[in-house]
């Protein structure tokens, strides 16, 4: 049996919506009638202010640095467990990156350690909601209010996630996602920038037509349109958003199902877990699950390279994530010197299952079975 880590999702409508962009709409370049499907869907259905929908989730963190005037020397607080991306995007405007330690118990970044971390440079703190699990949004909310910092929440795991009711990408002043083919709704790649602050509503959009006011100028609301400011091509192709409009269209189908696989991995492996062999992903209770992942934490890094080994031998693709990014090649150096041990031991210990639309349950069970003969 061969059981891959990932495989992206069909649901049968993709070719049929790009071929209607081509043939019948007439429009393959960005911000089509595909586009604002996309972009309105989440307007509506999340209560999100603005939504523009970019090329990946990396585009959408850079317009975030841009839209906060992020300036050489300023600093942004992040999750040191964590994807290059989000770190990139504020060093690229030449900001210094102060890096927080995760949760003992869970890869999502810990709020009490955070008030330590903060100087008069400190501009910005960005979240990343791990799995789709929900942030402390209170308590880091709490904390940049008293320091009037900007809150950002990478959510590129997180689509129809919540926060104690609220959708994660609806707390922060700006959100990321990501439609990248791991995560539960695919474009093969794409993102989105979600604007919830009303003061970067209008630059946002300018800022994603190269810095020009193109789209104000296509909706009749100025004669011509001109260069206003700096920005860049971040709108993806009408192809991109007609894929990702036949995702959105069988959301609540493709989450059911996905859940569905994450209890039946839960239900086989629980017995594993409490008898101490892993770790479960935690859920605090101002968090839902949208199922986005299933991970174990080993006790090691040699019980997770004995894990992945063995399953790789019997066909199962799984793998770890993350590397810590304060001892990245990069960044080890520019690093303030703190040890972040929360975070070096996800980066040690975590190891994600496969999960996808198309896993059937006879493949979990077999993953499972392995998994216990493993131990």
């Amino acid at each position: 049996m061969k059981i891959p880590f990932n495989k992206p999702y069909l649901t049968g409508k993709e070719i049929e919506y790009i071929k209607e962009a081509v043939e019948v709409n007439g429009q393959i370049s960005g911000n089509g009638l595909f586009t604002q499907k996309c972009q309105t869907f989440f307007e509506e259905r999340y209560g999100f202010k603005k939504c523009l929908l970019t090329t990946s989730c990396t585009d959408a963190l850079e317009m975030c640095a841009i839209l906060l005037n992020i300036q050489p020397r300023d600093e942004v607080i992040m999750p040191s467990y964590n994807f290059v991306s989000a770190a990139n995007a504020f060093v690229l405007r030449g900001a210094k990156i102060v890096f927080a330690d995760s949760y003992p118990h869970h890869p999502n970044i810990d709020p009490s350690g955070l008030e330590a971390l903060i100087t008069n440079k400190t501009k910005a703190i960005v979240v990343v909601h791990y799995a789709g699990i929900a942030c402390d949004m209170d308590a880091i909310g709490d904390i940049a209010n008293n320091h009037q910092l900007f809150v950002i929440e990478d959510a590129a795991h997180s689509i129809d996630s919540f926060y104690r009711e609220k959708p994660l990408g609806s707390v922060g002043n700006l959100a990321t996602f990501s439609f990248h083919e791991t995560k539960n709704i695919v474009s093969g790649e794409g993102g989105m920038l979600v604007v919830n602050d009303e003061r970067f509503v209008k630059r946002a959009e300018i800022i994603w037509e190269k810095g020009t006011n193109r789209s104000a100028f296509f909706r009749g609301e100025v004669d011509k349109y001109n260069w206003m400011d700096i920005g860049s091509s971040f709108l993806p192709s009408e192809i991109i958003a007609a894929f990702l409009w036949a995702q959105l269209e069988n959301l609540d189908d493709i989450q059911k199902k996905r859940k569905q696989h994450w209890d039946t991995y839960y239900n086989g492996l629980k017995e594993m877990g409490a008898a101490g062999h892993f770790s479960f992903p935690t859920f605090p209770e101002y968090a839902t699950n949208n199922a986005h992942m299933y991970y174990l934490i080993m006790p090691s890094i040699a019980t997770r390279s004995k894990l992945i080994k063995k399953l790789r031998e019997v066909g199962v693709h799984a793998v770890f994530h993350y590397l810590t990014l304060h001892n990245s090649p990069f960044y080890v150096s520019k690093h303030d010197g703190r040890q972040l041990p929360n975070s070096d031991k996800f980066a040690d210990c975590l190891v994600r299952l496969p999960l996808y639309y198309a896993l059937e349950e006879e493949e979990i069970n077999y993953i499972t079975y392995e998994i216990e003969n493993t131990q």
